[in-house]
């Protein structure tokens, strides 16, 4: 491999692999090294396989609600292992899919770790071996893992990261959940769903906290509806492991003390990102609280090196880091007219139940902003797809600024969000004021119909409540 590539990308995941064949889309010799399997955390060990096990617990939701549909049926039984494994021929079958995307855009795949060896250099180390690789231009998108506490550290057994939940070796009985953003609360959701006594602890005021706070408080009613324990302004001090569980010692923020006794421990506080032993001091990288610090353009400060996704910061997710893989990509080839990504336009999506997604800011934070804002809210049980469906639980927020109409924010929680929030992201990409969205034909009997609901709400001209 004494020729030079153009780009060499650094890691397989969403952010690497798209990055990879937009290079080549655009002419570049383009390589990419991946250690593991191509896909990333978020086809392998994350985003995909979730969903899949996430799909097998609505299934057996639904199940329990059969007579609602006209329908009666009894002796339903779980086969736990069929649902693990039909995750992961998912996730296979999807890794499989990106190697035929490397087949097909002629991307050279290296196996091996990758370490920046000098200009233009990286040395791929595999099964002890060692060579170099030469590329104009480097792209780290190495990703990120599972955060660690001192004293909460996983075993792989008892006490699991997202790794290992996705591979469990027992459903078990009892289960605590530490941490309650997106990934605790999915797989909270999951192991309540098909039978599993759940607690979920939460060191901030409120479960999801990153969310609006009335979408929050939202959430937290239904999950305890479903029979989860959440308890937040609480930290877990120490686990003890026992032969069968473990035992977790926890600390309110007013000094309170109690214990939780649970068969298996999920750690979800979390992700730090895999910024070692890649040759970044050497290569005079600066890196912040375990990320690479970057430019708007995924630019290091160090020419020809780039770096992109989870490694960089938030928003820590798949779609950002695609984005982000295109910008590079076209920034290297010379494309004129690339914007920068704007994380305000970024969507975040939660697949609990019920579901939950967001974009821009929350109400708090556009009234912090200074500015003078209109909100909007239409509630599921106003609209008649939902309850047709049998989901008439939910709520879609809108927030505007209400001396331009610019949409600042949107919120919600319900069948099928997480579906539902694009249409709000493409308004605000292409800067639809609050006018422009409250003309807009939308389909009936539809879910999306509390989009523009929501909008007329803000006005309070809204149809259906």
């Amino acid at each position: 491999m004494a020729e030079p590539f153009d780009v060499v990308v650094v890691g397989g995941g969403p952010g690497g692999y798209v990055c990879a064949i937009r290079c080549a889309q655009l002419g570049l010799k383009t390589a990419v090294v991946e250690r593991e399997r191509l896909g990333g955390i978020c086809l392998n060990w994350g985003c995909i396989p979730t969903k899949a096990l996430l799909r097998s617990s609505e299934i057996w939701h639904l199940m329990h609600r059969l007579a609602e549909f006209g329908f009666s049926g009894d002796n339903f039984r779980i086969d736990f292992r069929k649902i693990v494994d039909r995750s992961r021929k998912v996730s296979q079958q999807l890794s499989n899919g990106v190697a035929f995307l490397m087949k097909k855009h002629k991307i050279t795949v290296i196996a091996g770790e990758a370490k920046l060896a000098g200009k233009g250099k990286l040395a791929v180390t595999k099964d002890g071996k060692t060579e170099e690789v030469s590329a104009k231009n480097i792209v780290l998108a190495t990703g990120a893992r599972a955060r660690t506490l001192p004293g909460l550290e996983p075993d792989g057994k008892l006490v699991w990261t997202y790794r290992e939940a996705l591979v469990p070796d027992v459903l078990p009985k009892t289960l605590l959940v530490v941490g309650s953003g997106a990934i605790g609360i999915e797989f909270a959701s999951f192991f309540r769903t098909l039978g599993s006594e759940v607690t979920v602890v939460e060191v901030l005021d409120r479960v999801l906290p990153v969310e609006d706070e009335e979408i929050s408080q939202l959430a937290h009613k239904a999950f305890v509806k479903q029979g989860m324990k959440i308890k937040v302004s609480t930290m877990v001090e120490k686990l003890e492991k026992g032969a069968g569980g473990v035992t977790a010692t926890l600390k309110t923020k007013d000094g309170k003390t109690e214990t939780v006794a649970a068969e298996r421990v999920i750690l979800a506080v979390g992700i730090v990102g895999n910024f070692e032993n890649i040759g970044l001091e050497a290569a005079g990288i600066k890196v912040d609280r375990t990320h690479v610090v970057a430019d708007e353009w995924g630019g290091t400060g160090v020419p020809g090196v780039w770096a992109i996704g989870d490694l960089v910061g938030p928003p820590w997710l798949a779609h950002k880091a695609m984005h982000e893989g295109v910008i590079v990509a076209e920034r290297i080839a010379g494309v004129k007219g690339v914007h920068p990504l704007d994380a305000s336009k970024v969507p975040g999506c939660t697949y609990c139940y019920p579901q939950v997604a967001s974009l821009g800011m929350t109400e708090s934070k556009a009234k912090a902003s200074g500015r003078k804002i209109k909100v909007g809210r239409f509630p599921f049980i106003g609209n008649g797809k939902a309850i047709a469906l049998g989901e008439p639980e939910g709520l879609v927020k809108t927030v505007f600024d209400a001396d331009t109409g610019e949409l600042l924010g949107a919120h919600m929680i319900g069948a099928e969000v997480t579906e539902l929030i694009q249409g709000y992201v493409v308004a605000r990409t292409l800067e639809a004021t609050e006018a422009d969205l409250a003309t807009v034909v939308f389909p009936h009997p539809t879910l999306s119909e509390m989009l523009h609901e929501s909008v007329l709400d803000a006005d309070k001209k809204a149809l259906h409540i």
